[in-house]
């Protein structure tokens, strides 16, 4: 399943939006329209599904941080998604809905309703799954609707490699045991790679020639578990023509060290459903891009797999066709979003376009 379509009113800067979803959606924009915003919106999700709905709020310093134009102006936030299979047409219904309504109180959130909708040919089939809670209990319930719908909320993660100071979780021993999917920060690279090494062979070996198209100096990794900690693991790798020096997360530039999590998780054998990545392109040389960009249009071919991206790369945009290309934009003081036609960027702009 992938989502067909979401639908937010009340976030942020997103006064009423519904925009349609692909197998592969690039969002464009410039500084402060909005793309952190509805990326956002997949996080916020998330909590409210692992019952982290109180907690979120409060983190982000209260309602009014999270309603648009405050709570003085606004005072409830719906939320919308509709799943469908990825060969549905436009012009069907989906298969499945989650919606939940939000409102406020004092300076927190309670959630006002949550409904799911089964459609098939017989009709639509709404149902209250919840009302005047704090917090979620979908996901302690699996009967009916909930079965598919949990799935759908449990499927799908958002990334962000961008911390990659010298406290980075990248750099840092491991649990050789967390490999069962890439951490959101990429915290568990180590070990993750380990795992594909043992399991995996074949794609592991199509990750190390993806990095060595871009990265010449690099070998191949070097991993195996810590002398002195034989649970813990960290990320080693063996340096073109040097066989006997010792390198590690700490010998890699920033953006090498992205891109090998980017690889890592587009190329691993049993990717997630549904992959958010916030600009990937941090960091990153122009030719590591393309190599990017490459490999998120091969996975968004996937039958299995839905890629939902934030870029502000001019580099990422000029490599997409124009199909997967989402344009944000402030317009009327809210962000709009709207996909591009071919026609429109048949001539690959400078600069981003605009609406």
């Amino acid at each position: 399943m992938i989502i067909k379509s979401m639908t937010i009113k009340g976030w942020k800067s997103i006064r009423d939006l519904t925009i349609p979803l692909t197998k592969l959606n690039v969002l464009i924009g410039s500084n402060g329209v909005g793309k952190s915003n509805f990326i956002e919106v997949f996080a916020f999700i998330r909590s409210i599904y692992e019952q982290d709905l109180q907690g979120y709020v409060l983190r982000k310093g209260g309602a009014d941080r999270l309603l648009y134009f405050g709570k003085k102006h606004t005072q409830t936030i719906t939320l919308r998604l509709d799943f469908s299979t990825p060969a549905s047409p436009a012009s069907l219904p989906p298969v499945n809905t989650y919606e939940v309504l939000l409102e406020v109180a004092q300076d927190g959130l309670y959630i006002k309703h949550t409904k799911t909708t089964f459609y098939n040919q017989a009709g639509a089939y709404p149902t209250t799954q919840e009302q005047n809670v704090k917090e979620s209990s979908l996901q302690d319930r699996s009967s009916g609707q909930l079965y598919w719908i949990n799935q759908y909320l449990a499927q799908y993660a958002i990334y962000h490699f961008h911390d990659t100071s010298d406290t980075s979780p990248m750099k840092s021993l491991q649990p050789i045991d967390d490999h069962r999917q890439l951490r959101s920060d990429g915290g568990n690279i180590a070990a993750f790679l380990y795992h594909l090494e043992q399991e995996s062979p074949k794609h592991f070996k199509r990750i190390e020639k993806t990095i060595q198209s871009i990265a010449p100096f690099f070998q191949r990794f070097r991993l195996q578990p810590n002398a002195a900690q034989p649970r813990q693991i960290k990320l080693e790798w063996q340096e073109k023509g040097n066989y006997e020096g010792y390198f590690d997360a700490y010998s890699l530039s920033d953006g090498t060290l992205r891109f090998i999590c980017l690889v890592a998780l587009l190329l691993q054998p049993h990717p997630p459903e549904i992959i958010i990545i916030d600009e990937p392109e941090l960091g990153l040389h122009p030719l590591a891009i393309e190599v990017l960009a490459e490999l998120l249009q091969r996975l968004g071919e996937d039958d299995q797999t839905q890629i939902i991206v934030s870029t502000q790369s001019t580099d990422l945009v000029n490599c997409m066709a124009a199909e997967h290309l989402m344009v944000t934009d402030r317009v009327d003081q809210q962000t709009m979003i709207k996909r591009l036609e071919a026609e429109q960027l048949k001539n690959r702009p400078t600069t981003l376009p605009t609406l």
